[in-house]
C-alpha cells in the first residue's frame, strides 16, 4: 500500500476521502473527493479559492491546490468508509509559505539542520456543552471543586469512551480521560510523537470529539473561556528534544538542575525570551485572556499563567519541568492553531539553542497565592492587541516563522482585533448609558 491512497481505499473499503488543510485562524477546510478521483488529487492536489479561507488572499489569485500527504491518512473510526488526510498547500507550483502546516515543516527540517528531532504532546482540553452553546449539557454536573469527578465522567461515558475507543484504534497509545477542573470539561491523552504527528492528530482530535459529541446531540468547543468564573480550556505541551535519529532525548541529564539537560535549558530559555511574542499564536483569539488573565475560578484557581516564570513539578507557572528531559508549557489555549503551536515552540526554541538563551531564574513559589512578589518577570499580554504588538515587534521570532507568514497573520489578526473593537457590547451600556 505504502503511499498510495487509491490502494489505500481498496484495501481499507474506503469510499471517499476528506483532503483537508488548515487555515491561519486554526479553521478546517476540506474538500469531500471520492475514492475514484483520489489518485488524480494525490498528484495534482485539490483546488480551493485561497480567500475563501482565513489565508492573505485576494480572488485574483490562482487556485490553491491542497496536496495529500498520505503519511497522515486517518480512517474515520465512526465511518470507516469515509478517511481524513491532512494536505500541504502549494500555487503555481511553490509552497503557499503562510500555510501553517508548511510553516510548521520548514521549522521542523530547520531543526533538523541542526541535528534535533523534536517531540511533543498536548493536552486538549474540551467542554461537552448544549447545542446552542448556551451551558454545560450535564445539569447535574455543580460541584465547586468538579477535577476528577467520577459520577460526573461517567454520566458521559458513553461520548468519551466511544472517543477513547477510536484512538486506541486508531493506534494513538490513549493513557487517560478525566474529568477537569470546570464542570463539564474533560480532558483525553495520547501519547507524544514527532512534532508534525503531533499535529496531524491534534487537529483529527479536534474533528473527531466534535463530530462525535454532535453524534450523541451535544456540541464540544475548545473555546479558551467559553464560561465566566470556570476553569478555560488550556492545550499544554510537553516538548523534549532528541537526537537525529529519534532515538536518544538530548534534554535528558540527571546530573543537570531537574535533569534538563544544558541544550534542554538553552530550548526553555528560548521560550522565556519570546514567551510574550508567542502568546499571539499560542493564545491567538480576543477570548485568550480572559483565560491567562482571569481572576480566581470557582475552583479557587485558573490553572493558566499570567506571568513568565518558570519552575519544576509546580503547575502554577507558565513553564514546569515536571521530570527530566522534558517540560511543559502551559500558555497555549483550546484555540491554538495545532500547526502553529508547534511551528512557534520550535522557532522560539532553535533560537534559544542557536543564542544559549538563559531562562533566567528558576521560581518555585504559588504563583496564585505569592505571584505579587516576583520582581523583574514579564506578564504576559493583557489582550489580543498587546500580544499582537508584541510578536510584530519580535524580528527575530518573525523571520525564523517566515516574512510571509508572519505578515499574513499579522494582516488578518489586526483585522480581527479591529472588528472586536468596533463591536458594541451590552457592558458599554450598562456602564455608559447613565453618564
Amino acid at each position: 500500500m505504502g503511499n498510495d491512497l487509491a490502494a489505500f481505499a481498496k484495501e481499507k473499503g474506503v469510499k471517499y476521502f476528506m483532503i483537508s488543510y488548515t487555515d491561519l485562524f486554526g479553521g478546517q477546510r476540506a474538500k469531500l473527493v471520492p475514492a475514484q478521483a483520489i489518485a488524480d488529487m494525490q498528484r495534482d492536489g485539490a483546488g480551493f479559492a485561497g480567500f475563501a479561507t482565513w489565508l492573505d488572499l485576494t480572488p485574483a489569485h490562482p487556485d490553491m491546490l491542497a496536496v495529500p500527504d498520505p503519511a497522515s491518512v486517518i480512517q474515520l473510526p465512526w465511518k470507516p468508509e469515509v478517511a481524513w488526510v491532512a494536505a500541504n498547500c502549494i500555487m503555481d507550483d511553490k509552497s503557499v509559505e503562510q500555510a501553517p502546516r508548511n510553516t510548521l515543516k520548514r521549522l521542523i527540517a530547520e531543526a533538523a539542520g541542526d541535528g534535533m528531532h523534536i517531540k511533543t504532546g498536548v493536552e486538549a482540553e474540551f467542554f461537552l456543552i448544549s447545542p446552542d452553546g448556551k451551558t454545560i449539557s450535564d445539569e447535574y454536573d455543580t460541584a465547586s471543586k468538579p477535577c476528577y469527578d467520577q459520577q460526573a465522567v461517567m454520566r458521559r461515558y458513553d461520548v468519551i469512551a466511544e472517543i477513547c475507543d477510536h484512538m486506541l484504534a486508531l493506534g494513538w497509545g490513549a493513557y487517560q480521560n478525566d474529568h477537569e477542573d470546570a464542570n463539564g470539561q474533560f480532558e483525553m491523552n495520547w501519547a507524544f510523537d514527532d512534532a508534525l504527528a503531533t499535529a496531524d492528530k491534534h487537529s483529527f482530535f479536534k474533528f473527531m470529539v466534535k463530530s462525535v459529541a454532535e453524534k450523541h446531540g451535544l456540541r464540544a468547543t475548545f473555546m479558551p473561556k467559553p464560561f465566566q468564573g470556570l476553569t478555560g480550556n488550556g492545550c499544554h505541551a510537553h516538548i523534549s528534544v532528541w537526537d537525529k535519529d529519534g532515538k536518544t532525548n538530548v534534554f535528558a541529564d540527571n546530573a543537570m538542575e531537574l535533569g534538563l539537560s544544558a541544550k534542554g535549558r538553552n530550548f526553555l530559555g528560548g521560550i522565556m525570551k519570546h514567551a510574550s511574542a508567542l502568546a499571539a499564536i499560542t493564545n491567538p483569539t480576543v477570548n485568550s485572556y480572559k483565560r491567562i488573565n482571569a481572576p480566581r475560578t470557582i475552583s479557587d484557581a485558573t490553572w493558566a499563567p499570567n506571568t513568565v516564570t518558570w519552575t519544576g513539578n509546580n503547575r502554577t507557572h507558565m513553564v514546569r519541568v515536571p521530570g527530566p528531559g522534558r517540560f511543559e508549557l502551559r500558555l497555549p489555549d483550546g484555540a491554538a492553531n495545532p500547526y502553529l503551536l508547534q511551528a512557534v515552540i520550535i522557532a522560539a526554541g532553535l533560537d534559544g539553542v542557536r543564542s544559549k538563551a538563559d531562562p533566567g531564574r528558576r521560581y518555585d513559589i504559588d504563583m496564585y497565592q505569592f505571584g505579587h512578589t516576583v520582581e523583574g518577570a514579564p506578564k504576559l499580554p493583557l489582550n489580543l492587541l498587546d500580544a499582537l504588538r508584541e510578536f510584530d515587534n519580535d524580528k527575530s521570532l518573525k523571520t525564523a516563522l517566515g516574512e510571509e507568514f508572519s505578515s499574513a497573520y499579522l494582516k488578518l489578526k489586526q483585522q480581527e482585533w479591529n472588528s472586536y473593537a468596533s463591536h458594541f457590547t451590552q457592558w458599554e451600556r450598562d456602564h455608559t448609558l447613565d453618564i
